[in-house]
């Protein structure tokens, strides 16, 4: 759901994006309605956070940052060899996990703040204006009544995951410059890691039309 993996998936879910764009301009449509998910207590905070980490991506994510960290020998630096990538896949799979556990449920419920992503779809606007949402709810979510808000859980859940961090990483990667650079590309991934359920359903169904 994270960094690499999600990155690469922008990538390729730009050019199916922006051809829908011009399909959808061409062929204009009524907006379909939107409608907010039910309310969110505890349970729904809890499942959530499941949902997010128990996904076949979470390891997709964690073997490509992880051999991208070896290929670069980048934080965390647990050096080369294949029980190092080893490491490093099993770190980056933490990083993931302990993420989602902060930020989707520990402080969605102390901050009573609902981080489930609210897809816009094709009647918001083109693929620009989507991916800018998308990034966007990296620092913007909803309370639990539905009222906007900076998303807290977000930058707290990232900060708490990489402050954590330096129980597992090796001493190399046990500072302040490896906690930061945990910290920001938490954040970021966590806007990136929106742009799968914003576009998934397009090149879902250009796949179903061809």
């Amino acid at each position: 759901m994270r960094q690499l993996a999600v990155s690469f998936a922008l990538v390729l879910v730009a050019v199916p994006a922006l051809a829908e764009d011009r399909t959808e301009r061409s062929n204009p449509q009524p907006p379909a309605p939107v409608t907010a998910p039910p309310p969110s207590n505890a349970a729904k905070k809890w499942h959530h956070f499941l949902d997010e980490t128990f996904s076949p991506l979470t390891l997709v994510a964690g073997a490509a940052n992880g051999a991208v960290s070896q290929a670069t020998n980048s934080d965390p630096r647990y050096g080369v060899g294949g029980g190092a990538l080893a490491e490093r896949f099993g770190a980056s799979t933490v990083d993931t996990v302990t993420q989602n556990f902060f930020g989707d449920f520990v402080m969605a419920w102390a901050l009573h703040e609902d981080t489930r992503y609210r897809r816009k779809g094709p009647a918001y606007g083109g693929f620009w204006k989507r991916t800018e949402y998308a990034l966007t709810r990296a620092l913007i979510t909803r309370t639990d009544n539905g009222a906007r808000t900076f998303n807290w859980s977000n930058v707290a859940g990232s900060a708490l995951s990489a402050g954590l961090s330096n129980l597992y990483y090796p001493p190399a990667s046990r500072n302040g410059r490896a906690i930061a650079i945990n910290f920001v590309t938490n954040i970021s991934g966590a806007g990136l890691g929106n742009m799968l359920p914003e576009f998934w359903p397009d090149v879902r169904r250009l796949f179903r039309r061809h």
